[in-house]
């Protein structure tokens, strides 16, 4: 944690909100998120770097929780027990419809694509969407992560203005929890354009929606990347 917040500061940001994941309920070959030991870990090291560079960077501590329909009453008991800075909310698991397992709908592994072409990629995205609203509903969020990064290894598979009614219907729930929005930079590198891309960021002003930059660093060189983009981004006017 020490490296993101050197690389932090070297970036010249006056704060870094650490977002580390939260599950519930997920049957995946592979852990990626980190259990409550792990957050106990996670605090007392942030909250070390909070005094250590309290005068050079603000340290926040968050968490980006990935919403299990079946499992929100554990999510919600689990994220009561601390106080978080920022709770970003993400869908990253889907119960597998005939089987005892979840897919990873963000996954690059091929096993994974495979699997979620059997299953059916609109089918897959109109359940994301509809389940993503949800969350929202339920869960004590502050920000909206990613919105559109579902399928986004998926060959062929673009996230357009077919859904667009859902997309509403989700923005809609986060300016009624009074939620910000995410600008994931991560999207410059491999599409382009941030995540969400910018018929969804037109649709998210609108509303008035606040934006907040997110680099989904997962290696302390990826923080702020692309941050200097967002300066002329057509988009960022909130």
């Amino acid at each position: 944690m020490e490296e993101y917040v050197c690389s932090a500061i070297t970036a010249g940001l006056s704060e870094i909100v650490f977002l580390e994941h939260m599950e519930a309920g997920v049957h995946y070959f592979e852990s990626t998120w980190l259990t409550e030991a792990d957050f106990d870990t996670y605090f007392r090291v942030g909250t070390h770097l909070q005094e250590k560079y309290s005068k050079e960077i603000k340290v926040s501590l968050g968490v980006e929780v990935g919403y299990s329909p079946s499992h929100k009453d554990e999510l919600l008991d689990r994220l009561g027990q601390r106080k978080w800075d920022r709770i970003g909310i993400s869908y990253h698991f889907m119960a597998h419809p005939e089987g005892q397992y979840h897919l990873n709908l963000l996954s690059r592994k091929l096993e994974n694509i495979a699997a979620i072409e059997k299953v059916g990629c609109e089918r897959i995205l109109e359940h994301y969407f509809s389940t993503l609203k949800e969350a929202v509903e339920v869960l004590p969020g502050t920000v909206l992560c990613h919105l559109d990064a579902a399928l986004r290894n998926q060959p062929n598979v673009q996230i357009d203005k077919r859904y667009l009614g859902q997309i509403k219907e989700v923005l809609q729930a986060v300016k009624q929890k009074q939620m910000g929005l995410e600008i994931n930079t991560s999207g410059f590198s491999n599409r382009g354009f941030p995540f969400p891309a910018p018929f969804i960021l037109e649709e998210a002003l609108k509303l008035d929606i606040p934006f907040l930059p997110g680099s989904d660093a997962h290696h302390p060189k990826d923080v702020a990347r692309a941050f200097n983009k967002l300066t002329d981004f057509p988009f960022t006017g909130t």
